[in-house]
């Protein structure tokens, strides 16, 4: 009898005792392929969604970066720029290329890679979109080199980046 006692007990605790958070978080790479009619240019940025497994506070977060004002200056040199969070109906519409599971300490350094970027100046060819989606691509064990032709092309990098990194089971979108 004292057998079944323990079992019964063990089993209580699995049930009565706090279990450890089952939570996670998801981070996507996203890309837009621009259109003249919507006002957008191509774009790369991230989606993070889930939760955080030490607190299970829910994250529904994405962040791009772009320059502040679209302007002819943005095609000869450093401008000013921002951390931009787009809309959920505009991501629903976007490319998702690959997600991967990060942790909480993955998704805190993102964060503050986010804040690093905030104040840096825009250049199309050496700070952009896609220099920005690399960063955070390494950050979390992604190998994502910027060749320069590519630099301008957010989707295709993406492309590319799946097709170096062919544990990530990426899609690829003409």
């Amino acid at each position: 009898m004292t057998r079944f006692a323990a079992l019964l007990l063990a089993a209580l605790a699995c049930v009565l005792l706090p279990q450890a958070a089952l939570a996670q978080v998801l981070l996507s790479f996203q890309s837009f392929n621009g259109s003249m009619f919507a006002g957008r240019y191509p774009h790369t940025f991230i989606v993070l969604r889930g939760a955080l497994d030490e607190t299970g506070q829910k994250i529904d977060e994405n962040y791009g970066y772009t320059a502040r004002h679209v302007s002819l200056d943005v095609l000869s040199k450093d401008v000013p720029a921002m951390i931009y969070v787009e809309k959920p109906k505009y991501i629903e519409s976007t490319n998702r290329h690959f997600t991967v599971p990060i942790s909480d300490a993955q998704y805190r350094a993102i964060r503050a890679e986010v804040n690093l970027w905030r104040n840096e100046p825009y250049n199309l060819d050496k700070h952009n979109c896609v220099h920005f989606v690399a960063r955070i691509a390494e950050i979390v064990g992604i190998r994502a080199d910027v060749p320069a032709n590519l630099v301008r092309k957010p989707k295709a990098w993406l492309n590319y980046v799946g097709h170096n990194n062919p544990w990530l089971n990426g899609k690829i979108f003409d």
